[in-house]
């Protein structure tokens, strides 16, 4: 089938999914997952187009850190420059082109694998060995490519876009709601990057619904939330999220007694924020977690898993214990999230897979088909 028409017969079946108000919707059909063809179209009009999250300001804390990602096709490097501002640029060499960092660490220059073109952690280049000879060579003419980033409440965005509205304007909604847990003052005390056999949606919606929490969580967390609890309220254009109320039994979900911020159920309610397209964040008053999702194929997704304590927990004598069990918790949970949604992935692909009709409490996984849609229509415009 010409990759026109395939995209043409997705989108119409997205469409018809997201036109049904939410008290009767289903969710999406299995092609939006398994077409190679759509995937194109998310790298094209989302990732391409919007702002993705790369991990915490926090991690580049010293001149010279860095990290990297693909971001629809394009190596970025983020670097935290001198001047102690964070900066993204094209990952690749001027010379033969060879990727220049991978990874998160440190450097003192970007100096390139291949033939050791050295720049400036601002992207100038400062060096070329046995260049002198071409005649038309001239150092000053060479410096990476720039990318748009912005921090964000601690969070670093980067985008292709050049015209997309500012991350803080987009997302003044979601610093209201939560502006009393300080979102800034929480640690990055882990980031791993891992690679799953799932479509990034499925996990996307996974964590958009904490219907499945009693089910697919029963040996970790299943047991400390209870869906009567849960809100889902309507979306918002950049976002969507929904809240869950924690008991004291997991004491580091709470508030800490320092926290004068909170008040009441605020005090052990947890947001799950899904910020688009793909930065998912738990936010509890003692803890958060995150997940941001790229995708590598219709079957695999790419990872950048990070969390760690808010800053009012750091004076604790027991505050090392905290964060351990913390980790042994969210890992976890992260087996079991692995094994539902490659489950999912797997019964999509089947000749019998049907789309079923969404729980009141998959209200974030019916905004989240309404974004798509208003994402890539545009393709069928003019």
């Amino acid at each position: 089938m010409p990759k026109d028409i395939e995209n043409a017969n997705v989108i119409d079946a997205l469409r018809l999914a997201t036109d049904k108000p939410f008290e009767q919707a289903r969710a999406m059909p299995p092609e939006v997952y398994n077409s190679q063809a759509f995937l194109d179209l998310e790298l094209k009009h989302i990732f391409a187009q919007d702002w993705f999250c790369v991990g915490r300001a926090g991690s580049l804390s010293k001149p010279g850190d860095y990290l990297t990602c693909e971001l629809a096709g394009q190596p970025i490097m983020v670097v935290r420059d001198k001047d102690g501002s964070v900066k993204a640029q094209s990952n690749v060499c001027l010379h033969r082109m060879s990727t220049l960092l991978e990874g998160k660490g440190h450097a003192k220059s970007i100096v390139c694998p291949y033939h050791a073109w050295t720049y400036n952690l601002d992207g100038s280049l400062r060096g070329a060995p046995a260049m002198r000879k071409n005649e038309d060579f001239c150092k000053d003419a060479y410096s990476l490519p720039s990318v748009r980033c912005e921090e964000w409440l601690g969070w670093v965005f980067v985008t292709l876009n050049d015209n997309a509205s500012p991350v803080a304007t987009q997302l003044s909604e979601v610093e209201r709601l939560v502006s009393g847990y300080d979102m800034t003052n929480y640690t990055e005390t882990f980031f791993e990057e891992h690679v799953w056999d799932t479509n990034w949606k499925v996990l996307a919606e996974n964590f958009m619904e904490s219907y499945h929490l009693p089910v697919c969580h029963a040996g970790t967390i299943g047991g400390l939330s209870k869906l009567d609890e849960m809100i889902c309220p309507p979306g918002h254009d950049a976002f969507n999220y929904h809240t869950i109320l924690k008991d004291d039994s997991l004491r580091i979900a709470m508030a800490h007694p320092s926290n004068d911020r909170l008040e009441g159920d605020a005090r052990r309610t947890t947001y799950l924020l899904a910020i688009y397209p793909s930065l998912l964040i738990t936010l509890t008053p003692g803890y958060f977690w995150y997940l941001s999702l790229h995708p590598v194929s219709p079957g695999q997704v790419h990872i950048r898993f990070g969390g760690g304590m808010s800053d009012d927990y750091n004076d604790d004598p027991d505050a090392q214990e905290n964060f351990e069990s913390l980790k042994t918790l969210l890992d976890e949970v992260n087996v079991e999230d692995r094994g539902c949604t490659e489950k999912v992935y797997k019964g999509l692909n089947s000749a019998f897979a049907r789309p079923g009709h969404l729980s009141h409490l998959e209200r974030p996984n019916y905004d989240f088909a309404q974004y798509l849609l208003s994402r890539v229509s545009a393709e069928e415009r003019p």
